[in-house]
């Protein structure tokens, strides 16, 4: 079933804009990565002038939840090396002060709205708590502790963020609704108020298989960018489709001001300097499509590989573990991937987004898909490249 047939809206090579070089996985999404599922809970209510506490809402949370493998433990009730990289940190990553620190991920990952990061936060340490008594291990909660990690990005200019309106219920129901395969993407979970180069933005998700078989995956909550600076493919999509052709949404803030979370996955065997690294990639895809990294942008990137499993302090101190890592030289067919994943998914969520309109009937328009093509066509890309 095509993407579009929900929204009446297409991934961008569903468009024929086939970025890169390496092939995507089955699903163009982080959930190629095996094990990897992901849950999101989407809230949207009211219209209309602001009240605070009232709405309009337009927000949500979305969760990753890594696993070393399909049916193999419990996802996201495991540990996984890790590494955290700042392109600019006008922004929140909770947990990654600890991954900087060991190189270690505990828990599953949640991105949402600016001024939920708390809520979020304790409702994962309960589900982590709650996931240690139905294991049968409550008797050693005393000596356990949970650190997950939380990103955000900023949705007031379409959304009552500060009415605080994601609930502990809506992180279970992300969580309860994970799943592989096909990722919602656009306007639903932590992206449904998102900006992106002054068109509405979000979640978007993309995948790539390097040569050895090794999968990559990422998915972005892009809420970042200027207009003008847009990038499709190497294409100046923002200077082709201005305010004059799609009006900008007239928020209070400068455009740039907004952030983007990055989280890569893989199945590749990594240490976690390795995924630090790939981390850092993850701003070329960035850059790629037009953003700078501005002074008032968050913009936060997490690497994680599923390939190591015993890596909990909880197992047998005396016995040494055995790990797996590529060797450096290797790296370089990841690195691409992860540029490239990340350029795509940031464009397949301006192209999954629609039309949104939220506090004081501010409106975020989306990316004109037929006007796009145009453009595309005309610089050589797109279904005629």
């Amino acid at each position: 079933m095509p993407y579009s047939t929900l929204s009446g809206r297409s991934r961008c090579r569903e468009l024929g804009i086939n970025i890169g070089r390496q092939p995507s996985g089955s699903h163009n999404a982080i959930t190629d990565v095996p094990g990897v599922l992901v849950g999101h809970t989407t809230l949207v209510s009211g219209e209309g002038p602001l009240v605070v506490g009232h709405g309009p809402v337009r927000t949500g949370v979305t969760v990753i939840l890594p696993s070393h493998a399909v049916g193999h433990g419990e996802a996201g009730h495991d540990a996984f090396f890790a590494g955290f990289h700042v392109l600019n940190g006008a922004g929140e990553m909770t947990g990654t002060a600890w991954i900087t620190e060991a190189g270690i991920l505990h828990t599953p990952i949640a991105l949402t709205n600016t001024h939920s990061v708390g809520v979020v936060r304790d409702a994962l340490v309960a589900y982590s708590i709650k996931r240690a008594v139905a294991a049968g291990s409550a008797g050693s909660l005393a000596d356990q502790w949970f650190n997950p990690v939380v990103g955000e990005t900023w949705d007031g200019a379409l959304s009552d963020i500060n009415g605080m309106h994601v609930k502990p219920e809506h992180v279970a129901q992300a969580l309860d609704r994970a799943h592989g395969g096909r990722v919602p993407e656009g306007c639903v979970g932590g992206g449904t108020g998102m900006i992106c180069h002054g068109f509405k933005g979000g979640i978007g998700t993309s995948s790539r298989v390097v040569a050895d078989g090794w999968t990559v995956g990422v998915l972005v909550q892009a809420n970042h960018g200027q207009r003008e600076l847009l990038r499709v493919d190497g294409v100046p999509v923002g200077r082709e489709i201005g305010p004059e052709v799609m009006p900008l949404p007239g928020t209070r803030t400068p455009e740039g001001s907004g952030s983007i979370i990055d989280v890569v996955a893989t199945d590749a065997p990594l240490l976690p300097t390795q995924c630090r690294r790939l981390a850092q990639r993850a701003s070329l895809g960035v850059a790629r499509t037009g953003g700078l990294g501005e002074n008032g942008s968050g913009d936060m990137f997490l690497a994680f590989s599923t390939a190591n499993e015993g890596l909990h302090e909880t197992q047998d101190l005396s016995v040494p573990l055995t790990i797996r890592m590529l060797r450096n030289r290797g790296l370089n067919a990841l690195f691409e991937a992860v540029v490239d994943a990340t350029e795509e998914a940031i464009v397949n969520a301006l192209c999954m987004a629609t039309t949104t309109t939220g506090v004081d009937g501010r409106t975020a328009h989306e990316l004109p898909l037929d006007v796009l093509m145009e453009v595309m066509t005309r610089y050589g890309r797109g279904q005629n490249r």
